[in-house]
């Protein structure tokens, strides 16, 4: 398997998200790099500059391809820069639209999808490491040790598209916690003094600080799925969130979390949810099932191609 990503290309930081990198022309090395791996099937990861180049070069080639949607890149767009969504949603189409298969991971986005005219639509679901992300009974170096209880976690991006405001917001007794980064992060920081803000965790921390909240919030409306939900079930987390695509497809009637347009509510609630409901609802999302369906989803060439 060969990974093209943006470390490849000369790149510039992306508008108003500089973690993110934009590869610059890639077209003629894009090309170089396909022909020289001699792939046996090609799958378009997500929409920008890669993306298009890659699509390119399979339309020139007549060669059969796959994409996904990962993100609500209108969505996102409209919440930073005013643009309709039907301006988006219709690059979004002509993006996706000679992909053989679109490969996304609920049924609620799916359906959204297929109500803006997206055709051609596959699942591709999520799973989680259950051993990383898992429930400690007591750890000797509680990240929020001093911290008031309960301890409610929101673990993303800090942006405007992921709704953090919402979270920020809530009246809650003991501690709100943002784990993250992202381009509001000192903004916020100045504006929530009360709200603890721990910057970017990963790996085994990322795990510590999931295992020793309380409550995970959700405040996103746009994510097509929210891994990090998954993330903090596996660590015996209950979720609170809104009753949006992601959310109703991760959580839906399950007694893992509660889903309220009262989001503040749903947090309390959630306070009352034992971790090993969240834990056991966790084990049911499995990277086999996972690595399987995609696969399934590939378009191999054909052997004269």
């Amino acid at each position: 398997m060969v990974l093209v990503t943006p470390d490849r290309f000369r790149s510039i930081p992306c508008p108003t998200y500089a973690e993110i990198r934009l590869a610059l022309f890639p077209a003629r090395r894009m090309a170089k790099i396909i022909a020289a791996a001699q792939p046996c099937a090609i799958h378009i990861a997500t929409e920008g500059p890669l993306g298009w180049a890659a699509r390119r070069y399979c339309l020139a080639h007549a060669l059969p391809f796959t994409t996904a949607y990962h993100t609500k890149f209108p969505e996102y767009i409209q919440a930073r820069f005013r643009v309709p969504l039907g301006v988006s949603y219709a690059v979004m189409r002509c993006f996706h639209s000679k992909s053989a298969k679109i490969m996304v991971a609920t049924q609620g986005i799916e359906d959204e999808l297929a109500g803006r005219g997206f055709a051609n639509i596959g699942r591709w679901s999520r799973g989680v490491d259950t051993a990383l992300f898992h429930p400690l009974a007591h750890d000797p170096e509680d990240p929020f040790a001093g911290l008031p209880r309960p301890i409610f976690l929101s673990v993303g991006r800090v942006a405007v598209e992921k709704n953090i405001q919402a979270f920020l917001d809530l009246d809650l007794p003991g501690t709100k916690v943002v784990v993250g980064d992202g381009p509001l992060l000192d903004e916020l920081t100045r504006q929530h003094p009360d709200v603890h803000f721990t910057g970017a965790k990963f790996g085994e921390d990322l795990a510590r600080h999931y295992a020793a909240a309380d409550v995970f919030v959700f405040p996103s409306r746009t994510d097509t799925f929210g891994l990090v939900l998954l993330e903090a079930l596996a660590s015996g987390l209950p979720v609170a969130a809104y009753p949006v695509p992601g959310p109703l497809d991760v959580i839906g009637a399950a007694p893992a979390g509660v889903l309220s347009e009262d989001l503040r509510a749903a947090a309390l609630a959630a306070l009352t949810i034992p971790p090993e409901i969240a834990r056991a609802h966790a084990m049911t999302f499995s990277w086999a099932a996972c690595t399987g369906q995609f696969l399934d989803n590939l378009r191999p060439f054909a052997e004269s191609a």
